[in-house]
């Protein structure tokens, strides 16, 4: 699986490169976010916070293609466990990631555009392998240089552990 997912990457970008000779535009994001663990994730965490990084470059007036990575810490909770004669809590540590992404964005008009990354999540703290990962969003330009964005983050691996975000990107 991790074999593919290089050689997919690997030819990606050189296909991106090419591409990016089509058009001058190219940009970097950086930006935050902070969300909600949804479905299994929410038994274990209560809530997520997390950086961004972007790179795309235009390939063609409604279409970038580029990478994204970043750091996700979703907050571990502690749970109580009641039977009839005893009590018992469990303290669940945070979930970190690191995903490693390939990415598309879609302009719909040039403030409005949804997209998606896709690509691998590596688990960060002990005992957490990570996974697959993907990620769509959807994102509005609030100005010239900045960005809010809404997306649902998820990491495969024997389970989902998804998380909705919403977060702010600043273009450089």
């Amino acid at each position: 699986m991790m074999k593919k997912l290089f050689l997919f990457v690997v030819f990606a970008s050189i296909g991106m490169l090419t591409l990016s000779a089509q058009t001058d535009r190219t940009n970097f994001r950086a930006g935050f976010h902070a969300g909600l663990p949804v479905g299994d994730a929410a038994d274990f965490s209560s809530f997520s916070i997390g950086v961004d990084l972007n790179y795309h470059w235009g390939v063609s007036k409604t279409l970038d293609f580029g990478f994204a990575t970043g750091f996700i810490n979703a907050f571990g909770i502690t749970v109580t466990v009641s039977g009839d004669f005893i009590e018992i809590e469990l303290d669940f540590e945070d979930v970190q990631f690191l995903p490693i992404a390939g990415s598309t964005r879609i302009f719909i008009t040039p403030d409005f555009k949804f997209g998606g990354d896709i690509g691998y999540a590596i688990g960060i703290n002990e005992g957490n392998d990570g996974g697959f990962y993907y990620a769509p969003m959807v994102g509005v330009q609030i100005s010239g240089t900045t960005e809010i964005a809404l997306s649902y983050r998820a990491v495969d691996n024997e389970g989902t552990f998804g998380i909705v975000t919403a977060g702010v990107l600043f273009l450089f």
